[in-house]
């Protein structure tokens, strides 16, 4: 059945507030004080933004379930012949995708802050209360940073394009799994955006909300895990294309 720019939106829109709202809650969880899950560390950390990508896929699966406009750039660099059925390749149809996940990735992480309101009121490191919304790195190098980010999102949208052309149809499993294998080992230096969306949306949501004590939105770094993302995922559609190209 064909989807109009209507359901796409709004498909991508629910799908990625799904994934930001569980993804920065269980940094949340993680990291602010007196939580259930208060220091539970880095890899409840990956399995918890897993988990976020499995219930953003279903959730969004009428648009294809990009959910990341680095997704959505390399299938435009893999000259894929529809974004989701019955939606072409267009400039109207990626600025959509685009908006669409933008605007989930603010709601998500709002409904994240409200979830938490009374943590986010507890003393905190204001980088603390921003990790919940937002990547940094662990050692501020722009550029390093920038091709930190570039090689982990490679990764993914590289794979997930590679999925999309195996027989398998395992669903949103192994995009889950993908995600939790990234995380453990590539995430340790820039946090792991992968997903321009993932970052700016919630960022923007930092900036607005009263959250108290909250300290700067380090809007000096936010140009790393935005676009970072893009470069990977538009060579990672290249890459494809051609690898392809050559087995097919």
């Amino acid at each position: 059945m064909d989807v109009s720019l209507m359901q796409v939106f709004v498909s991508e829109v629910v799908g990625t507030a799904l994934l930001i709202l569980l993804g920065a809650g269980v940094v949340a969880n993680v990291i602010l004080p007196r939580t259930k899950g208060f220091g539970g560390g880095w890899l409840l950390i990956n399995f918890g933004w897993g988990l976020a990508v499995f219930a953003g896929v279903y959730g969004a699966y009428r648009s294809g379930a990009h959910l990341n406009f680095a997704v959505t750039i390399g299938l435009l660099a893999n000259d894929a012949g529809e974004y989701a059925p019955g939606v072409a390749i267009t400039f109207a149809s990626t600025m959509v995708y685009l908006a669409a996940e933008m605007l989930g990735a603010f709601l998500g992480a709002v409904l994240a802050f409200l979830a938490y309101k009374k943590h986010f009121d507890q003393e905190a490191d204001p980088g603390t209360k921003l990790a919940v919304f937002s990547t940094g790195p662990e050692l501020r190098s722009y550029g390093w940073n920038f091709v930190t980010e570039v090689i982990a999102t490679f990764v993914l949208v590289y794979v997930i394009i590679m999925f999309g052309k195996s027989p398998a149809e395992l669903g949103a499993l192994p995009v889950a799994l993908l995600v939790v294998g990234i995380g453990a080992s590539l995430g340790g230096p820039t946090g792991y955006a992968i997903n321009p969306n993932r970052d700016l949306g919630p960022r923007i949501a930092h900036a607005l909300l009263p959250i108290k004590g909250k300290g700067s939105s380090d809007w000096g770094y936010a140009w790393v895990p935005f676009f970072g993302p893009i470069v990977g995922g538009a060579l990672a559609g290249l890459l494809a294309q051609s690898t392809l190209g050559y087995l097919g």
